[in-house]
């Protein structure tokens, strides 16, 4: 049943990437006509996902959102006014991915030069102990993925508008930024190939969790499929709530006594003291250099911004632009220095209130030295610490948003894995995370479940600036424990061997996610074959030492670059459904 349901989505998404306007008689609040995702042959489309301009920039993994960040934008908002706005609507265009039942971390730079890191990461509640998530014999029960259990306090709508509070340009009020979310979440959007495919693949999960099914299933109670327009009246609901209440709409009142009780039916233990406790937190960027560049990005509860430093700290040792990216020697020279850092995250990084982590060290240059001395350029290692215990979902997503001031944003957020716990808050539209798999189980962890405590993320919203502290690249990407290691890449390409920003993307990315042997590689994007990890690349990788070889796929880099004569480029990782959109 699920295997017919799945080939008549993906037979329709193809239909509907070549005519939106044939499936449904519904306008969509923002239009995308003439956008086209995957051509005819199911393939995705690489082009058309760029924009410039001498003013302001927006640009996330759903076209509807970069046109609510230009709309702010336009209306004389600033980036912060435009990244809020963007946050609140990719919340309803993404719903499998991020939104109020979520979190996420936020790097901004102004204009005046300050640099602030906002953490908007859920916690735990105050009653999820380790105990409930083992079995008899000590393993992990499954209750950190599925059910009410598997939820942290979330921290989305306190992110969010404590952003607006605090960095918005006071032009525009609460109800004009979430006025452009409220409409999507009212008048509807198109169902993506994208889309479609994630709300075919939750059908199990549907079935565990029926409320699930009143806004992704259809009236024949099938999963809904590419090229419907897709409302959800309970989700205007909640964020008009929101507007009008701010906070407080959200943690206290009607909408917080539902998510106590929607987590409760499937076993939770969040408390209304739990929701109304929840603040976000405030605090400077990770900050490091890379061949000249500052690179801001994320602290703890994020191992993202200081694991992502290391890497580049460790690659400054060596000549990169001499390598052709996915050449054998760039791959082993690149897996080599991820394994080293990846051992690092896994001894050191956990939530600061907990563990006494060694940011500064790990940002050394020095230390980076001597990690970067213990790759042999031969063959492959594997590094002193175990095997990380990663349990980070991939389903994240992440906006940038830049303005004419100067001001630029980078925004991640997530519910963790796709449609989160599987838990909808009934009568108010959104899923709730399932964070709480981002934990370890392990006694012995840096990264054991307590109360009160953060999961380890790799969360990177990153922003890179020039030498005189202006804005060079604003940038980021879903990808779980991958996220660093893409965004490495990225810049690597576009600082080490001048590669285009969109090609930077485009091309296939690599990694190695623990000191163990474990190399995966991205099949090629149509157009960008000559990037290939062919054959004769993956058995000189085996010479060398290499093993448990195999692809994957991961990842969605929505990115910002201010050219040297002042012009804005933005553009959408074609992986998914964004493009950019300029503003004039």
């Amino acid at each position: 049943m699920k295997k017919s349901i799945r080939i008549l989505s993906l037979l329709l998404a193809v239909m509907f990437s070549m005519s939106l306007t044939a499936f449904a008689a519904d306008v969509p609040a923002y239009s995308v006509e003439g956008f086209e995702t995957v051509d005819a042959d199911g393939n995705r489309i690489t082009t058309g996902r760029d924009a410039t301009s001498k003013t302001a920039m927006a640009v996330a993994s759903k076209y509807e959102v970069s046109q609510v960040g230009a709309e702010i934008l336009k209306k004389g908002g600033n980036a912060v006014d435009a990244a809020v706005a963007m946050g609140f609507a990719q919340a309803v265009a993404e719903p499998f991915t991020n939104g109020p039942g979520g979190g996420g971390l936020a790097v901004i730079h102004m204009a005046d030069g300050k640099n602030i890191f906002v953490d908007f990461r859920e916690i735990a509640p105050a009653a999820a102990t380790l105990d409930l998530y083992l079995d008899a014999e000590g393993k992990n029960n499954g209750n950190t993925r599925l059910g009410g259990l598997a939820s942290g306090i979330p921290g989305d709508v306190a992110g969010l508008l404590y952003m607006l509070e605090n960095y918005g340009s006071g032009k525009l009020t609460r109800e004009e930024i979430m006025a452009p979310a409220i409409r999507i979440a009212e008048e509807g959007l198109y169902i993506s190939a994208y889309a479609a495919s994630s709300i075919t693949d939750a059908y199990e999960k549907a079935t565990q969790f029926p409320e699930m099914q009143k806004v992704y299933w259809d009236e024949n109670g099938l999963p809904l499929e590419a090229g419907v327009v897709l409302k959800n009246p309970d989700f205007a609901k909640t964020l008009k709530i929101i507007a009008e209440k701010g906070k407080d709409g959200f943690y206290k009142g009607e909408v917080a006594q539902a998510i106590v009780d929607s987590l409760a039916k499937y076993d939770g233990v969040m408390t209304l003291e739990d929701l109304a406790g929840y603040e976000a937190t405030v605090r400077e960027p990770v900050s490091g250099t890379y061949r000249g560049y500052t690179l801001l990005s994320s602290p703890p509860p994020s191992s993202g911004g200081t694991i992502l430093i290391e890497i580049l700290n460790i690659l400054e040792n060596y000549d990169v632009a001499s390598l052709k990216i996915n050449s054998p020697e760039y791959i082993h020279l690149i897996v080599e220095t991820f394994k080293l850092a990846y051992a690092d995250r896994a001894q050191y990084m956990a939530d600061e209130a907990f563990a006494d982590v060694p940011l500064e060290g790990l940002a050394n240059k020095e230390y980076a030295k001597e990690r970067a001395a213990l790759i042999d350029l031969s063959k492959a290692q594997q590094p002193t610490f175990g095997d990380p215990t990663l349990h980070e979902g991939s389903n994240t997503t992440h906006y940038s948003v830049a303005d004419a001031e100067g001001n630029a944003v980078a925004v991640t957020k997530t519910i963790n894995y796709y449609f989160g716990s599987g838990v909808m808050v009934d009568g108010y539209g959104f899923m709730m995370n399932n964070e709480m798999d981002d934990f370890s189980t392990s006694a012995d962890s840096v990264n054991k479940v307590e109360p009160g405590k953060k999961p380890l993320s790799s969360m990177s919203p990153t922003v890179v600036l020039k030498e005189d502290g202006t804005p060079y690249l604003v940038l980021g990407t879903p990808g779980g424990a991958r996220i660093f290691a893409s965004i490495a890449q990225i810049i690597s390409r576009v600082i080490d061997h001048k590669m285009p920003l969109h090609d930077a993307i485009s091309v296939p990315k690599i990694w190695n996610n623990g000191p163990a042997n474990n190399f995966q590689y991205e099949t090629p994007l149509k157009g960008y074959e000559e990037y290939a990890i062919t054959e004769e690349t993956v058995a000189k990788l085996t010479e060398m030492g290499h093993d448990k070889i195999g692809t994957a796929a991961s990842g969605a880099v929505q990115a910002i670059e201010y050219l040297e004569d002042g012009t804005l480029y933005g553009t959408a990782d074609p992986r998914q459904d964004g493009k950019a959109v300029g503003v004039e």
